[in-house]
């Protein structure tokens, strides 16, 4: 009815009592029938689709009730306008005295040509497309579009050509990435398309040279703890914070590769992509990274395909083997090469070493200590504090209080249970560990998994629609028997 409604009638009812909608709708069929008679009979009209249905919203406060009849029409003005005079002679709405007054009649087809006219003029303005594509964006548009057809397949996943050949490859995580990482002259890329990592691929990183090259966002993130967990991940790197890989330009892609770690160096922190991106420091030296926004930027002048897929198909990216792909720029002697990466290259059958570590003989065992954790036993008063003493003093004792802890078990802030949320939020260095006095609720393992919080001890656990991957998290009784 209300796509063939020309008018619509608004009025506004007030009732001396408490009433409902069947109440109004009643009293208007009842006290409106054999008033105007057969040919303008509310009822009749309806049946014959000329009046539609009653709509009435109403509220009650203070034993009095409020508010609004509908009634959409697609008779003539004359004939709805007697139908709305008629709905002003209801005086009794069920017991209660009751007043209803008509404030307007709503010509629907003029707020139509209304909503016409405007979106007109916008079309008028904005939808014509009056540019003219020059003969060069002709080309360069058939070309980009040429080489992203060249996106191949590897088991259903999109993947550069060479993935099916090549001794490594670089997982990425979809489609438009590998496009981009093809417009680079990288042909063994291979997208997960997704969060979750297909079985393909985790088949894929047993046999090959694995390097992630991850968007910079927490969804990379996620995506790389995956593929650690089914697969074996070589190398990791991400585009800078808050860029996908496919946004990136030619520069910065060879950058980002330039800048892969071994996935071991990084494999035990909290917030892997924010350890490699965002501070300016370098991960394997620890050491500022100087920028240089004069640097050239590599060009395609002189450099063949089978010149790039080779450095490609090493995947190993080092510093010497990109730079066969991009042209070499002369050092400047009064500035530090941050390109070197101070790592040195293992012999066959050897463990690589890390930058100032002492190699281990051959014939001589390794000696490691382990790492405490809080199930040792309790050390004394004067010495670092465990995570299970924290849980004793705070949810043993029923405090009702939260504690945030630093990596070492000390006390950053204590306050009170219902806090915890805002307090992790707001803090601008989120905590390696949290005590909290209550429920571990869905929406505090949210907060703690996006700010990187490692370990969450709550008296009790709640009812989770997900649990994060990359926060512990622990009842008062199940550390207790653990410890």
């Amino acid at each position: 009815m209300n796509d063939t409604a020309k008018y619509l009638i608004h009025a506004t009812i007030a009732a001396d009592g408490v009433v409902e909608r069947s109440d109004v709708v009643g009293a208007v069929f009842g006290q409106t029938e054999g008033l105007l008679g057969e040919e303008l009979d509310l009822r009749e009209l309806q049946q014959a689709s000329k009046v539609g249905r009653i709509d009435v919203q109403i509220e009650s406060e203070n034993g009095q009730s409020f508010g609004e009849v509908t009634i959409a029409s697609s008779l003539n003005k004359a004939e709805t306008a007697i139908l709305a005079a008629s709905l002003e002679t209801i005086t009794r709405v069920g017991p209660c005295h009751a007043h209803i007054e008509v404030t307007d009649i709503e010509d629907v087809r003029a707020a139509k040509r209304r909503a016409v006219v405007d979106r007109a003029k916008e079309l008028l303005a904005e939808g014509f497309d009056e540019s003219i594509i020059t003969s060069e964006e002709i080309l360069a548009e058939v070309r980009e579009s040429a080489r992203i057809d060249d996106i191949d397949e590897y088991e259903g996943l999109p993947a550069g050509p060479r993935v099916h050949d090549s001794d490594a490859v670089i997982v990425v995580e979809g489609r438009a990435d590998v496009g981009r990482l093809l417009q680079c002259g990288i042909k063994n890329a291979i997208a997960v398309e997704g969060t979750n990592v297909p079985d393909v691929i985790a088949d894929l990183t047993e046999e090959r040279t694995v390097t992630a090259f991850l968007d910079g966002d927490r969804g990379g993130e996620l995506i790389l703890q995956e593929l650690a967990q089914i697969g074996s991940v070589d190398y990791v790197t991400f585009a800078p914070a808050g860029r996908s890989v496919e946004e990136l330009d030619r520069t910065e892609v060879m950058d980002a590769l330039r800048a892969k770690v071994p996935y071991a160096q990084i494999a035990d922190e909290p917030n892997a992509r924010l350890s490699l991106q965002g501070d300016g420091t370098d991960p394997l030296s620890g050491s500022r990274v100087p920028t240089d926004p004069a640097a050239p930027e590599p060009t395609d002048e002189g450099e063949t395909d089978e010149e790039t897929d080779e450095a490609v198909e090493t995947a190993e990216f080092d510093v010497e083997t990109v730079d066969e792909v991009a042209p070499a720029v002369e050092p400047d002697p009064a500035e530090p090469d941050v390109t070197e990466l101070d790592v040195e290259t293992p012999e066959e059958g050897e463990e690589p070493v890390a930058d100032g570590e002492e190699p281990v003989a051959d014939g001589e065992p390794e000696t490691t200590e382990a790492a405490p954790t809080e199930s040792d036993e309790e050390v004394s008063e004067d010495g670092p504090r465990t995570l299970r003493s924290h849980v004793e003093e705070v949810i043993a004792e029923s405090t009702g209080l939260a504690r945030l802890l630093d990596a070492e078990f000390e006390l950053l802030e204590e306050i009170d249970g219902d806090d915890a949320f805002d307090a992790v939020e707001r803090r601008e260095t989120a905590p390696h560990a949290m005590v909290v006095d209550g429920e571990a609720t869905q929406r505090l393992l949210d907060v703690a998994a996006q700010r990187g919080v490692d370990q969450l001890v709550a008296r009790s656990a709640g009812d989770y629609v997900k649990k994060p991957i990359g926060t512990r998290v622990l009842t008062a009784d199940q550390l207790l028997v653990e410890a």
